[in-house]
């Protein structure tokens, strides 16, 4: 069963940037189409970006232009370069295949804070 480890979150402050990790176990990475997904406080998970196998990439409406998805799969691991953060973008960040399977990781704290 593939699991995922997310790190890089921590408390920005407006305006500022992060870069998110997601090491994926298992020999499928390169093979499925990965992404970072959300929960912001009170709301349910959402999808924040995609990525396929073979590089292409979509994102929601919210992100305009402000995060780069990536992915390298010789590591097994995905990336979130997240730039122009504002509060609203607070909240746990996770890492999935798409559609997402049962198998969620801790997640990622990211916090948006003067």
């Amino acid at each position: 069963q593939v699991q995922f480890v997310e790190s890089g979150g921590g408390l920005v402050q407006p305006g500022g940037s992060l870069r998110l990790s997601c090491v994926a176990s298992g020999s499928i990475f390169s093979s499925y189409d990965m992404g970072w997904f959300r929960r912001r406080p009170g709301e349910q998970r959402e999808l924040v970006m995609a990525i396929g196998s073979s590089g292409g990439t979509n994102s929601a409406g919210f992100v305009k232009d402000r995060f780069t998805i990536s992915r390298d799969n010789a590591k097994n691991t995905m990336y979130l370069q997240m730039n122009s953060l504002t509060p609203d973008d607070t909240g746990v960040y996770y890492c999935n295949l798409v559609p997402a399977t049962a198998a969620w990781g801790q997640g990622t704290q990211v916090t948006v804070s003067s």
